[in-house]
């Protein structure tokens, strides 16, 4: 579904896992601040709402979205009792194509620490064509992607749980 059509703020409480126990990470990208600074409080804040405590959230920061992957890779290896992670970032179209090498890179990093890893890592990258564009998604006319993001890491969490209670049964 587009964006456009969808306002990535919009969530049911009342149909969200109890979050109240849960740990989750954020690794921020330094680059584009005022973007990558409104994902990460629509998802702070999200969570907040949601119930879970503020000192169970944890947040890195990094320089650039290229640097995502790594961060979240260390913050797995470091908090292994984190429940998930969101990788906050922000890259715009520009006249060469860095573009497409850091889209495609940090993509297939966050990729396969999902894959390889045990805690979820959440992609909450803008990749727009224009800076207007990240303003609508990040608490603009298309509300926030950093709330989205929080909300996906909150079922994820609760999903890699329901998996461990399968398993063990």
């Amino acid at each position: 579904m587009a964006t456009s059509e969808k306002n990535l703020s919009v969530y049911d409480k009342e149909n969200l896992p109890d979050a109240k126990d849960m740990k989750i990470g954020f690794v921020v990208s330094e680059w584009n601040p005022e973007i990558t600074e409104s994902l990460f409080q629509g998802g702070f804040d999200a969570l907040i709402d949601v119930g879970a405590i503020k000192e169970n959230i944890v947040r890195w920061n990094v320089p650039g979205s290229f640097e995502l992957p790594y961060a979240c890779k260390k913050m797995q290896e470091s908090f292994e009792m984190l429940d998930a992670i969101v990788a906050v970032g922000n890259v715009i179209q520009g006249e060469t194509k860095h573009f497409d090498f850091v889209c495609q890179g940090l993509t297939q990093g966050i990729m396969e620490l999902n894959l390889k890893g045990d805690i979820p890592v959440i992609f909450c990258v803008l990749t727009d064509n224009t800076k207007a564009q990240s303003e609508a998604r990040s608490g603009g006319i298309h509300g926030n992607k950093g709330t989205e993001a929080a909300i996906a890491a909150i079922k994820m969490a609760q999903l890699r749980k329901d998996a461990k209670f399968y398993k063990s049964n």
